[in-house]
């Protein structure tokens, strides 16, 4: 039997508390948009948006009494202008976790936490190169 080629993360469904405030926080700090107002009914009977840019999509559910801990350790994105994360995050107030960059494997990482508590990690190269 022949294995499925998946070549990318399509989506990431994502709680969060407060829906405006975490479109605020992804549409500054990696300029996403939103792709879809989707305040329609979904299982979640939540307020409900997706964002993104053209490679990546948040599917976003508004539920205040939501917390990360779980499965979820973190999730990543690739950023082309890695040099700019550090300057970004303090001009948005964004709290850099670890003490900045860490090097792993062929690429460095900065992580980061959003309003709902998620910890990003921003990558150099995707998959440290491997």
């Amino acid at each position: 039997m022949t294995n499925l080629s998946a070549t990318s993360i399509d989506h990431i469904n994502m709680n969060v508390k407060n829906l405006d405030e975490s479109i605020d926080f992804y549409k500054n700090l990696f300029g996403f948009e939103i792709r879809k107002d989707d305040n329609s009914q979904n299982k979640l009977d939540a307020p409900s948006k997706i964002i993104g840019n053209d490679s990546i999509k948040l599917c976003l559910y508004e539920v205040p009494e939501m917390s990360p801990k779980g499965g979820i350790a973190h999730f990543g994105f690739s950023i082309e202008n890695f040099d700019d994360i550090l300057q970004k995050c303090k001009e948005f107030n964004v709290q850099v976790l670890y003490d900045g960059p860490i090097d792993w494997e062929k690429s460095r990482s900065i992580y980061i936490v959003d309003p709902s508590g998620y910890e990003l990690e921003l990558s150099q190269i995707s998959g440290g190169g491997l």
